[in-house]
């Protein structure tokens, strides 16, 4: 059976799947990136890691995988195939796709950026399906973005494209480890908030999940802390859409786990800012931590595609997640 390796890459775990033609889940694994031990041996275990999978491919399934799907965070150079930067995981200039490649016997690899091949995901197979423009916004420790655009993801001239979270939204306010002050993501990102809600509340171990009950429950200093993330992101959000026209604005990451509590504000700040633009749907991520490895399955198979137009394959709308 026909198959590739999808392979996510995260600070501290990945998640790897075998993914066939039609779209089926065949196997899932995950192991400990185990960054504790360095870069090389990250990147040694990611290797290894794609070895077990090839081989159980043939074991399972009677052939290897036909490519290999790896998304990894981090600053990446899609075209390349080179892991740049990544600080969670101390490695630069990582040629991971050749390295990928001679360990896997010659295999087509497809290296693509974590946020990126997640919103590819969102866009073909989530929240965005059926729409051909779409803006993805997760919201966790910092905060990216994945611009859709006709079923695959924009990287940008040098591979920054959707870097909503470094738009200056409160200029002259808090400094960001980009160099830049009053960024998106000081103000509204799972982090920001979980900061500002154990200095409002007091408790230093007291988190955004905390807040967002908080919130619920009508404490009015956590309402405060809530509303002033919200409107640092709509303002945000509303740059974005100025410069992108999106039809969907997908919003995932560890804050969207609140639901209503941030939708419901949020929809309504976003509202209140648009004068001529126009309005995009506003909606939940629906993929979970799911996304990235289902992305890196679908990087997978679009560069078969590319590179042998004979090979058919399930309509992405189709995809079993």
């Amino acid at each position: 059976m026909k198959h590739v390796i999808a392979l996510d890459v995260g600070g501290t775990g990945m998640k790897a799947a075998l993914v066939g033609a039609d779209g089926e889940l065949l196997h899932q694994a995950r192991r400990p990136t185990g960054r504790e031990r360095g870069p090389d041996a990250v990147v040694e275990g990611i290797l290894g890691f794609a070895a077990e999978l090839r081989a159980h491919g043939i074991r399972a399934h009677g052939e290897p995988a036909s490519a290999v799907g790896v998304a990894v965070p981090g600053i990446v150079d899609e075209a390349e195939g080179v892991a740049a930067y990544a600080a969670n995981l101390g490695w630069r200039d990582v040629p991971l796709r050749a390295l990928l490649a001679e360990r896997l016997g010659g295999v087509p690899v497809a290296l693509g950026h974590d946020v990126r091949t997640g919103g590819l995901a969102e866009g073909r197979l989530g929240a965005g399906r059926g729409t051909d423009r779409f803006l993805f916004v997760p919201l966790g420790t910092g905060i990216a973005g994945a611009i859709g655009i006709d079923g695959k993801v924009e990287a940008g001239a040098h591979g920054f494209a959707g870097e909503i979270g470094h738009i200056v939204v409160r200029p002259g306010g808090a400094e960001c480890p980009c160099g830049q002050r009053g960024c998106l993501e000081r103000f509204a990102s799972a982090s920001a908030v979980s900061r500002a809600w154990a200095e409002a509340s007091g408790d230093p171990d007291a988190d955004a999940a905390d807040c967002a009950k908080a919130v619920a429950s009508g404490d009015e200093r956590a309402v405060r802390v809530w509303q002033e993330a919200v409107d640092a992101l709509a303002d945000g959000l509303v740059t974005a859409l100025t410069l992108l026209d999106p039809g969907t604005l997908i919003i995932g990451g560890g804050l969207a786990e609140a639901g209503e509590t941030l939708f419901t504000p949020l929809r309504e700040a976003v509202r209140r800012r648009v004068t001529f633009q126009k309005l995009p749907s506003l909606v939940p991520a629906t993929l979970g931590d799911a996304a990235g490895c289902l992305g890196a399955g679908l990087l997978a198979w679009d560069l078969i595609k590319t590179t042998d137009p004979s090979v058919e394959t399930t309509d992405s709308s189709e995809v079993t997640t």
